[in-house]
């Protein structure tokens, strides 16, 4: 007998799904690099932006600081220059009441008025006495020399033969041993100090003393050829100087036919000092009539009273050159 049973209709067979594909795996972060500075990595500059803001910064700083350095040496060249004069010592007299039996330190008025003609201050240095038991003080010469800006050695007494190792072949030719050791200190210290001199008359000899050279006692008993260089004339009575080749002065006055100068001294250089130099010469018997250190910028002695020229006339040599010649040097010792 045949099977009767109604066929099933088969199912139809599910789709497969394909198994999902797993994602990549993240790539691991990259280590934290340690800025510079830390664990020990040094600093190291790569970027050229940032180098070329220091080098224009220093360059401002630069301009900045020249600006500085220029308006303070306008500053510094335009201050008044201060010109220390040495002092004229009146030695008090013996039995004598008042002022004539004081010690007096003074200054003569034509040598502050020649100088103060350039528009600079004048000081006169007054000695100074470190023991004084009365009025104590711990000031020096050196201290004068370290803020002046100059020496004038005014003219006077005779300079004291002791000071060149002699004996006074006259009693009053003896000089003035007090004054010397006072201007010889006061000299020497404004040396040191890398500042100029100028010595008038005295104070020419006592550079040529201080260099070791020795003077003339009396230029009349010491060379009779001489021409008179005092007389009661005084400050008006002239003699004419000659300047041998090589010399600076020459080159600061006016050319003129003759120079004239005044002369006022009975004393003169002799045996010049060690590395001076010969500037000027009386024309008509070779006497020195003025020196200068060939060590320094400006150490020159003049014999003659070149603050008297003006007010005798337009014959006599005009000396102002001289006088800002040293006013000149006085400046440059600033810087």
């Amino acid at each position: 007998m045949s099977d009767s049973r109604d066929p099933v209709a088969a199912a139809p067979e599910p789709t497969p799904v394909p198994a999902p594909v797993p994602a990549p795996a993240a790539a691991p972060a990259p280590a934290a690099t340690p800025a510079p500075g830390e664990a020990g990595v040094p600093f190291e500059f790569h970027n050229h932006g940032d180098s070329s803001a220091w080098v224009g910064a220093w360059k401002i700083l630069l301009a900045r600081l020249r600006a500085l350095s220029d308006k303070t040496g306008r500053r510094i060249l335009r201050r008044t220059l201060k010109i220390g004069v040495s002092a004229r010592i009146f030695h008090p007299e013996s039995g004598a009441k008042g002022l004539r039996g004081k010690t007096l330190q003074y200054l003569e008025e034509s040598i502050a008025q020649w100088v103060m003609s350039r528009n600079v201050l004048v000081f006169m240095i007054p000695t100074v006495n470190n023991r004084g038991m009365l009025h104590h003080s711990d000031i020096r010469l050196r201290d004068y020399a370290r803020h002046l800006d100059g020496l004038v050695l005014q003219g006077g007494a005779d300079v004291s033969p002791q000071t060149y190792a002699e004996a006074a072949t006259r009693p009053e030719w003896s000089g003035d041993r007090a004054r010397d050791m006072y201007e010889l200190e006061l000299l020497h210290e404004f040396i040191e100090a890398g500042k100029p001199v100028l010595g008038i008359c005295r104070g020419c000899q006592l550079i040529n003393v201080a260099f070791g050279g020795s003077l003339y006692q009396d230029i009349a008993t010491d060379v009779p050829t001489a021409i008179e260089h005092v007389n009661d004339l005084y400050d008006s009575h002239y003699h004419p100087i000659a300047f041998p080749q090589g010399s600076s002065l020459a080159g600061l006055v006016r050319p003129q036919q003759e120079y004239l100068v005044n002369s006022i001294h009975h004393q003169a250089v002799k045996d010049l000092g060690r590395d001076l130099t010969v500037e000027a010469l009386s024309s008509r018997d070779n006497i020195v009539e003025a020196i200068r250190y060939r060590k320094a910028p400006f150490v020159v002695g003049l014999q003659w009273h070149p603050e008297f020229h003006r007010a005798s006339g337009p014959e006599l040599m005009d000396c102002t050159p001289i006088l800002d010649n040293f006013l000149r040097a006085a400046r440059e010792t600033r810087f």
